[in-house]
């Protein structure tokens, strides 16, 4: 029987491609991991409230003249054009704290000694204390505003320890992506290995280097390629599977992107396979005989 020639570029890519894959998943991973938390902080900024309690005895009019002046305020949250500014009165605030304490204090005061209240969602861009601080001295400055409360030292908390998660997060995508480079250049370097003589003997007869790589980098893009489009198959597979499991996390989806991260997986692979490839042809083309054996 013939034996089977070897052909350039041809060399044994299951492991690269095993490899490259995992790779690009785990770093998709982190990618949507940033995404998910990204949206979950924007939606924990934006549903935090600020509680503006109104005067006692306030007329029906005032009180909506006073709705009006709080919503036209430029840190008001607006979600498809509607201020996020709710009336709570003072018997729906007392039902509310009758239910988180199961005190009932009407019965030894006689009277509901609350306020009614606007429950006041603010901007993202406001989510910090000095910020917040200044949002309270504006609305205690509109006649009609008794005093307005919210939880103070907690946002600097939330911000203090996002901005940790977010450092951690960057740091190991970072470690990563250099573990993945230097991972994939060994793996290539080793798959090459096998058409180390074959190179050799292209040079012997007067192939050009370019000639000599070509084939090499087509076969390295396109395993980058692949690979990238195996990682974002398992990453959507993954994310419905966890959607369907938990449901509320269908809530902090980003379309755009997400459309970002999948088409920048396929790119790092490509990117990753030619540079790899390249690197490990090169280093093969620089040897002498001595050192190819």
């Amino acid at each position: 029987m013939a034996r089977n020639k070897k052909k350039v570029g041809a060399y044994p890519s299951g492991m690269i491609l095993f490899s490259l894959t995992l790779a690009l998943f785990l770093v998709g991973f982190c990618g949507l991991l940033a995404i998910q938390s990204k949206k979950l902080v924007t939606y924990i900024r934006e549903h935090y409230e600020v509680r503006a309690f109104l005067d006692k005895d306030l007329s029906a009019k005032k009180s909506t003249a006073l709705f009006q002046t709080i919503a036209e305020q430029p840190y008001i949250l607006k979600v498809n054009g509607v201020p996020q500014v709710n009336l709570v009165t003072k018997d729906e605030a007392a039902k509310e704290f009758i239910a988180e304490t199961k005190e009932d204090f009407s019965k030894f005061l006689g009277e509901n000694p609350l306020h009614d209240s606007y429950r006041i969602k603010l901007n993202e861009g406001y989510f910090e204390e000095a910020k917040l601080q200044e949002v309270k001295q504006d609305l205690e400055e509109i006649d009609g505003v008794f005093e307005v409360v919210y939880q103070e030292n907690l946002v600097d908390n939330i911000n203090r320890n996002i901005t940790k998660i977010y450092a951690v997060m960057s740091a190991f995508a970072l470690i990563l992506l250099i573990i993945i480079v230097v991972l994939m250049n060994n793996t290539i370097r080793l798959a090459l290995h096998s058409q180390r003589l074959l190179i050799r003997s292209m040079q012997l007869v007067g192939a050009t280097n370019g000639f000599i790589t070509r084939p090499f980098l087509g076969r390295g893009i396109w395993q980058g390629f692949l690979a990238g489009v195996i990682a974002v198959i398992l990453l959507l597979i993954g994310l419905q599977i966890a959607i369907h499991n938990l449901p509320e996390l269908g809530t902090f989806q980003d379309t755009e992107k997400m459309i970002v991260l999948m088409a920048g997986i396929v790119g790092l692979g490509v990117l990753i396979g030619f540079l790899s490839t390249f690197q490990a042809v090169n280093r093969y083309l620089g040897l002498t005989l001595d050192e190819l054996y």
